[in-house]
């Protein structure tokens, strides 16, 4: 896990740079993605506390990002007041152009494994993602 962990922070750096992205805008895009593609977009004070930075630095984040095309706001169809965090069109193929050829390498990675090696590997990853968040939880709010 922490080897994965490390090299896909490396790989993350390498896009970031390669994009002219910077690091704090990566992991905001990296929580938006990932929320996004859960079917759970995320709003600005949710990715305020993932991001674990005030509300005006999230706010000049966001407005850069708006700005730069990688990402932009919706309203909540839930709730009118707050506002979801969507990827644009453009940040997306930026993205997919470059994990692109990753995803090749996983795919050739694990092409050999059984539907049943695949399916159990799915459930190691799913109940560490849920123990990571369980602990993530339980952790005191740094002062």
């Amino acid at each position: 896990m922490r080897a994965i962990t490390a090299q896909s922070d490396r790989i993350g750096r390498h896009f970031a740079r390669a994009n002219a992205v910077g690091s704090s805008d990566f992991h905001a895009l990296l929580h938006i993605m990932v929320s996004e593609t859960a079917g759970k977009p995320l709003t600005l004070a949710q990715l305020r506390q993932r991001m674990d930075v005030s509300p005006a630095a999230i706010t000049y984040l966001v407005d850069r990002m708006i700005e730069a095309g990688h990402i932009r706001r919706e309203p909540d169809p839930e709730d009118r007041r707050k506002w979801q965090l969507r990827y644009e069109e453009s940040g997306m193929s930026l993205a997919h152009a470059f994990f692109r050829p990753l995803r090749a390498h996983l795919s050739k990675a694990v092409a050999d494994l059984s539907d049943k090696d695949l399916d159990a590997a799915h459930r190691v990853f799913s109940a560490m993602v849920a123990a990571m968040s369980s602990f993530e939880e339980e952790l005191e709010p740094p002062r």
